[in-house]
């Protein structure tokens, strides 16, 4: 299957996963997972009108955004170790996983020092539980929200998970809900200086089901753009 066609399946999955949920398409963005594949299939993805990238790792990512930063918006979608802060400061427009003060402090101090007015991110909840993903617990995050207010330049605009891998896509619902429950009474808690609309939930294998529950940032790697490397 040709990338064109990959996108064209992806994009009706979505509009009908959109139908089903009573949502309208342009709610839901599309953020490009290309770790995976080169920098020419990244560079042909973005012209064929996929302008969200997201990446996980700076060494791997820095000749893409050298090449194509200019053209797209760039998401950093994995753990983000604090020694790497300074390499993603001010390259990325979206940091999507936030999950400890220590973190949220350094983007703040290299924000600073940069002169970056805001930088935006996502709290990342580990809504599953699972020992294997990062994340806080939903039971941190009033208290994780309370202690970001001193960080001036942060701007947390929604919360991410990562859902077990599961046979069934509909297994992974709970999930997915379960994050927009937390988004809502983050929210409604008046923690935050804005309020937070996004939810970064879903993947190749269960991307309809997160957008059937709220899903705004939908990341998706092999069903869009394939696997290479």
């Amino acid at each position: 299957m040709t990338l064109e066609q990959r996108i064209e399946q992806v994009e009706r999955r979505i509009t009908e996963a959109c139908e089903r949920s009573g949502r309208t398409r342009d709610e839901v963005q599309v953020i490009a997972v290309t770790k995976y594949v080169s920098l020419e299939t990244t560079k042909l993805a973005m012209q064929l009108g996929l302008l969200h990238i997201g990446e996980n790792r700076w060494q791997d990512v820095q000749p893409k955004w050298e090449a194509l930063s200019s053209e797209g918006v760039w998401h950093f979608i994995g753990h983000l170790q604090t020694n790497k802060v300074k390499d993603v400061v001010g390259k990325f427009d979206y940091i999507h996983s936030l999950d400890r003060y220590s973190l949220a402090a350094e983007l703040d101090k290299q924000a600073a020092k940069r002169d970056i007015p805001e930088v935006r991110c996502l709290i990342q909840l580990n809504v599953s539980g699972e020992e294997t993903k990062h994340g806080l617990s939903p039971e941190e995050l009033f208290t994780f929200a309370e202690q970001l207010r001193e960080l001036k330049r942060l701007k947390i605009v929604g919360l991410m998970t990562m859902a077990p891998y599961e046979m069934e896509a509909e297994a992974t619902r709970p999930v997915f809900r379960g994050l927009r429950e937390w988004r809502d009474r983050l929210n409604a808690s008046g923690l935050l200086r804005e309020e937070a609309s996004h939810l970064s939930m879903g993947m190749s294998g269960d991307f309809e089901v997160a957008i059937e529950e709220g899903a705004t940032m939908v990341r998706l790697g092999t069903v869009l753009v394939g696997k290479e490397i």
